[in-house]
């Protein structure tokens, strides 16, 4: 059973209300959710946002979820993705402050996809990395997408048209990182959403831990 918990937390724009999601045993790490666009009903309970989340609680990790700015009962107004990224950024720190010496994943839908990329670009450059990125819908060409690492899970709907995948293709190439594409799925992944969770939770392992488990059972043979 997931267990919820609203809380608020004071930003530059004012309080912030946001969410914790925790497993029934203890986290092995933290996972922040971004949601989707604030001006086109973007919330932190958007279905796929909420997704996101409970495959995060069943991976066994304490999951926070912010309203951005002007939404819910988030003071203050939309700032086109550069003071969500900063309120993230906050809402890291205190985590990591709450749950001390756990890794910190990073996920996002959409518009939440942006900030998540700002957010792992700029703990990149301060030295504290995130464990590892999901991002949903991946918002190139809507807004300036920093370069993600290359295990970086990514799923994208065949008929999305709201974020072509020919964009996403076209920023990811010179990253050379794959695209998890879901056949008829549109961008809000109705009826599809199982198909978020189920790669999410089979794609979690990093390849270094998979070569680690060929290179036991090569070793025990």
């Amino acid at each position: 059973m997931i267990k919820s918990e609203k809380f608020t937390l004071a930003g530059a724009a004012g309080q912030m209300e946001g969410v914790i999601d925790t497993p029934e045993q203890a986290p092995r790490g933290i996972a922040l959710v971004a949601h989707p666009h604030p001006l086109f009903g973007g919330t932190m309970d958007n279905k796929v946002a909420v997704t996101l989340m409970r495959t995060f609680v069943g991976l066994g990790y304490v999951v926070a979820r912010i309203n951005f700015r002007g939404v819910g009962a988030s003071e203050g107004v939309h700032d086109h993705g550069i003071g969500e990224t900063d309120d993230m950024a906050l809402l890291h720190a205190w985590m990591v402050e709450k749950y001390p010496g756990l890794p910190v994943a990073l996920a996002g839908f959409s518009f939440g996809t942006f900030v998540q990329s700002q957010l792992a670009a700029r703990l990149a450059a301060a030295g504290t990395p995130a464990e590892r990125l999901v991002l949903v819908g991946a918002a190139a060409k809507k807004w300036d997408m920093a370069a993600i690492p290359a295990d970086t899970i990514l799923i994208h709907g065949e008929l999305d048209e709201t974020i072509p995948m020919v964009d996403v293709l076209e920023w990811l190439r010179p990253q050379d990182i794959p695209l998890l594409v879901i056949p008829g799925a549109d961008h809000f992944f109705h009826r599809k959403l199982q198909h978020i969770k189920g790669w999410v939770t089979q794609m979690w392992h990093r390849p270094t831990d998979v070569a680690a488990e060929e290179t036991d059972t090569a070793s025990a043979g």
